[in-house]
């Protein structure tokens, strides 16, 4: 019997950590230009799509987000995101065929305490993968624009940071201590 994938739950209102790696682990951005095309392509996708987008990484062979979907829709935008990014890769550097190691993969994020280690595992990524030594120095995730360093993207929500605190200001700093904490402890979160 051939294996099939499992279903993965398609609900509006849930809370999500998905992903994708390059195939066989290769890169999926080779330079500055595909990284500021992928984020493009995935402000596109989050505004097309309705997702709350709270957080995310762009590495060089995979990427992670944290997003919530008002519509059983994180299949058909995760499709589109790989797509399409796939597309353009592709094209500019004269390659053909898969770019993304089979399906993107996705957690449900079903408590607030999972939402905010699902969060700091991603923004913790290329801290953790040594491509940096703080979050603020990788310019490629929504750690600068979540913590008040940089004016958010308009795809980026920071609405979820009335779970750290009403005040944005104190929210903002909350997180930043809250991240820096996971800097002293491994995660068991998917990487």
């Amino acid at each position: 019997m051939a294996h099939r994938p499992r279903p993965r739950p398609q609900e509006g209102g849930l809370w999500y950590h998905v992903g994708a790696r390059g195939v066989r682990k290769l890169p999926i951005v080779k330079d500055d230009d595909d990284r500021a095309i992928f984020l493009m392509n995935l402000g596109e996708i989050v505004e097309r799509s309705g997702w709350e987008l709270t957080a995310y990484t762009l590495m060089t062979n995979h990427y992670h987000l944290v997003l919530r979907t008002p519509e059983p829709n994180v299949a058909v935008g995760m499709h589109r995101l790989n797509l399409i990014h796939a597309r353009a890769f592709n094209k500019k550097h004269g390659y053909e065929g898969h770019l993304f190691d089979a399906r993107y993969w996705s957690e449900v994020i079903d408590t607030e305490d999972y939402l905010f280690e699902a969060s700091r595992y991603v923004l913790l990524n290329p801290v953790r993968a040594e491509l940096c030594q703080k979050p603020s120095e990788w310019p490629w995730s929504s750690y600068r624009q979540t913590v008040g360093l940089d004016p958010p993207a308009e795809y980026l929500s920071l609405d979820w940071l009335e779970l750290f605190d009403a005040d944005r200001g104190r929210a903002q700093a909350l997180l930043r201590s809250f991240v820096y904490e996971g800097t002293e402890r491994p995660s068991d979160a998917k990487t």
